[in-house]
Order: structure tokens, then sequence, then C-alpha cells
């Protein structure tokens, strides 16, 4: 099992999230998160380094099993990218080992449970 986290550009949403529900990916988890990486320009103003605030971003969490660790990872590449050869901002994809997942409803646990 995998745990597969991707953070992506607000306006990518709709369209990530068509491209995962196209690729039989539907049990997704979004949250508003802020941040910033390379895109950050520290500015100087009157001598005095001036940090810019965070960047609203999308965190996309999908737990699935190892079969559908490629389909869900090339859904959100495919539809992340901003223009043919993207931008600096597009976001990051995290894949980790998924120790255990259970179901509380039904007390299910591994690849069933997803």
């Amino acid at each position: 099992m995998k745990l597969i986290t991707a953070i992506i550009r607000e306006e990518k949403l709709d369209e990530v999230r068509q491209a995962l529900i196209d690729a039989e990916i539907e049990r997704i988890t979004v949250t508003r998160v802020s941040g910033h990486g390379q895109q950050q320009e520290i500015e100087v103003h009157r001598g005095i380094k001036i940090i810019p605030n965070l960047i609203p971003r999308v965190q996309i969490v999908i737990a699935c099993n190892e079969a559908f660790e490629d389909i869900t990872v090339n859904a959100i590449l495919k539809t992340a990218k901003t223009g043919e050869h993207g931008e600096v901002g597009d976001g990051k994809i995290f894949i980790q080992d998924l120790k255990e997942c259970i179901r509380i409803r039904t007390g299910e646990r591994g690849g069933q449970a997803i």
C-alpha cells in the first residue's frame, strides 16, 4: 500500500480531480495549505529583508494499493503541470509506504480497507 501526497496549484484542482476520476481513483482527501518553495524571492526594502507571504496551494492525499501507484502519479503529473514544460511552483508529489489501513466502520485491514 502507498500513501501519495501531492501539493499543487489551487487552479489545477478540478483538472487533477477529473483525471483521477477518469483513472478510477475516486477516494481522495483535499486540504487547503500554504507554503513556498523555489519561487520564494526575498525582497530588500529600505535595507530590511522581507520574506514574502506564503502561497496558497492544495494538498491531495490518496491511499492506494501498489497496483494503482503509477496510475495515480501519472494522472497527477499529466494535469498538474502548467504549460507544456511546467513552471516553478507547479508542486510536488510524495510517495510513502503505508504500513496499515483500517476501515473504522467494518474493522477491515490492509488493501481491502482502501
